[in-house]
């Protein structure tokens, strides 16, 4: 009866050990994803960057561009147009991260202006990104005229 008793003994503290085990991986999976959360800035960035690599070339224009007042906190918006077969679709992208593209698009208000978009989604767009500007090159002078 000893080896019965002392064979069940010895499953319970397996099991026992595996649970704990198991309970230890899935916290330390959940501590390692809360930790790996990503910002909104870093999520967009990523965002801009995915919709570079895969996305479709097209022609659009520059709407507007909406900035805070001076001394104010605030996103710097682009906003364009653009149509995907047969359907015109409008929006904007936040441009704060990316200073050389703001001062870029401050002069082609109105301009057309290469983009990309995401062909599954063809809302998910942009203008520029790190790596990437469909912004024309407006030259002072004739920004002016």
């Amino acid at each position: 009866m000893e080896p019965t008793v002392h064979a069940a003994t010895r499953l319970v503290v397996t099991f026992m050990a595996c649970a704990a085990a198991a309970l230890a991986a899935a916290l330390g999976l959940l501590i390692y994803a809360r930790r790996r959360r990503k910002s909104p800035e870093e999520a967009e960035r990523q965002r801009r960057l995915d919709v570079n690599r895969r996305g479709r070339v097209t022609h659009g224009q520059i709407v507007d561009f909406l900035e805070p007042a001076p001394g104010e906190p605030g996103s710097r918006m682009v906003v364009f147009k653009y149509e995907v077969a047969g359907v015109t679709y409008e929006t904007a992208q936040d441009i704060s991260a990316l200073p050389s593209i703001v001062s870029q698009v401050r002069k082609a208000m109105g301009q057309m202006a290469s983009l990309k978009y995401d062909v599954e989604r063809p809302t998910n767009s942009i203008i520029a990104c790190e790596v990437w500007s469909g912004v024309p090159e407006v030259q002072e002078s004739a920004a002016r005229d």
